[in-house]
């Protein structure tokens, strides 16, 4: 059992968040960027666990160069959520555009809801709160923060757009009525995840720890699964929300949940540098499999 956090700990990170919420706010994206180098140098951990994630992953890429480019597209994700109050239906375009926007209305078509399969790539914040206000709210699952107040106030950003927010300790109601009501509900699904909650699938050829309750709940619902992600694009100077075609189902809770696996997969080869090599992804290994991260 974990150690309760101290109050005092906890005012203190709110403190610090709120400030550089604000200043960031204010300030030029090369701020942001300086921030993110600056978490770089003081978290060498981290870096150390993307640069072997990428040894892993992409043997042939540059380490070094792809995780920093992770800390700029950190950098930009900051950048733009300080600035979520400042937005609305009538100036969201000037951040983000859709490609593939027929592939959620054919999902709605079919009725059933949406379920969202995305991952932590490009700007996972923006993209369920940009679609709030192109087009309708959804529902986002996610796991609390351990800090109270840092999780009120980063939920208060979150649900600007009108989104709703389903924390992952009492979630499959909110998922199950959302889905009914023929709504749409995101789910991050490139996580490492304790055996128990999931399935060993194929992740770049290693086995890794996958959660197969998205599967099963589009199993139970019936839900049209459609992959989406919001990826920075240089030349359009701003972030593309891309719609995936409707992703088939074969029933089969390992075999879906392995397709979706590979799937992301596919995209993270296309974008290595905005996805966030940071997360030990590798962490929880087969039984008798030596620790990658030794």
């Amino acid at each position: 059992m974990s150690k309760p956090r101290s109050a005092v700990r906890n005012q203190f990170e709110a403190i610090l968040l709120r400030s550089l919420l604000a200043v960031a706010s204010q300030a030029p994206l090369g701020f942001s960027l300086a921030l993110a180098r600056t978490l770089d140098r003081l978290a060498p951990r981290l870096r150390q666990s993307a640069e072997r994630n990428l040894q892993l992953a992409l043997p042939p890429t540059n380490p070094i160069e792809t995780t920093s480019g992770v800390y700029r597209s950190l950098g930009r994700m900051l950048y733009f959520f300080s600035r979520f109050p400042t937005r609305n239906a009538a100036n969201i375009h000037d951040w983000i555009e859709y490609e593939g926007f027929e592939h959620y209305r054919e999902a709605k078509a079919l009725g059933k809801g949406v379920l969202f399969a995305t991952g932590h790539i490009g700007n996972w914040e923006l993209s369920a709160f940009a679609h709030a206000y192109l087009t309708e709210p959804m529902s986002v699952v996610v796991r609390p923060l351990d800090n109270p107040i840092l999780d009120a106030l980063i939920k208060r950003y979150r649900t600007l757009s009108g989104n709703r927010i389903l924390d992952k300790q009492d979630f499959l109601r909110g998922i199950l009525k959302a889905l009914a009501n023929n709504e749409a509900v995101g789910i991050l699904i490139d996580q490492n995840t304790m055996p128990e909650n999931g399935a060993f699938v194929d992740f770049f050829g290693i086995p890794a720890s996958t959660g197969t309750t998205f599967a099963k709940l589009a199993h139970k619902t019936g839900a049209a699964v459609l992959p989406g992600y919001a990826i920075w694009s240089e030349k359009r100077n701003k972030y593309i929300l891309r719609f995936d075609p409707i992703f088939p189902m074969s029933g089969d809770v390992a075999t879906d949940t392995a397709n979706l696996t590979r799937h992301f997969e596919g995209v993270i080869r296309q974008y290595p540098e905005q996805w966030l090599w940071l997360h030990r992804r590798w962490k929880t290994r087969p039984a008798g499999s030596p620790d990658l991260y030794s």
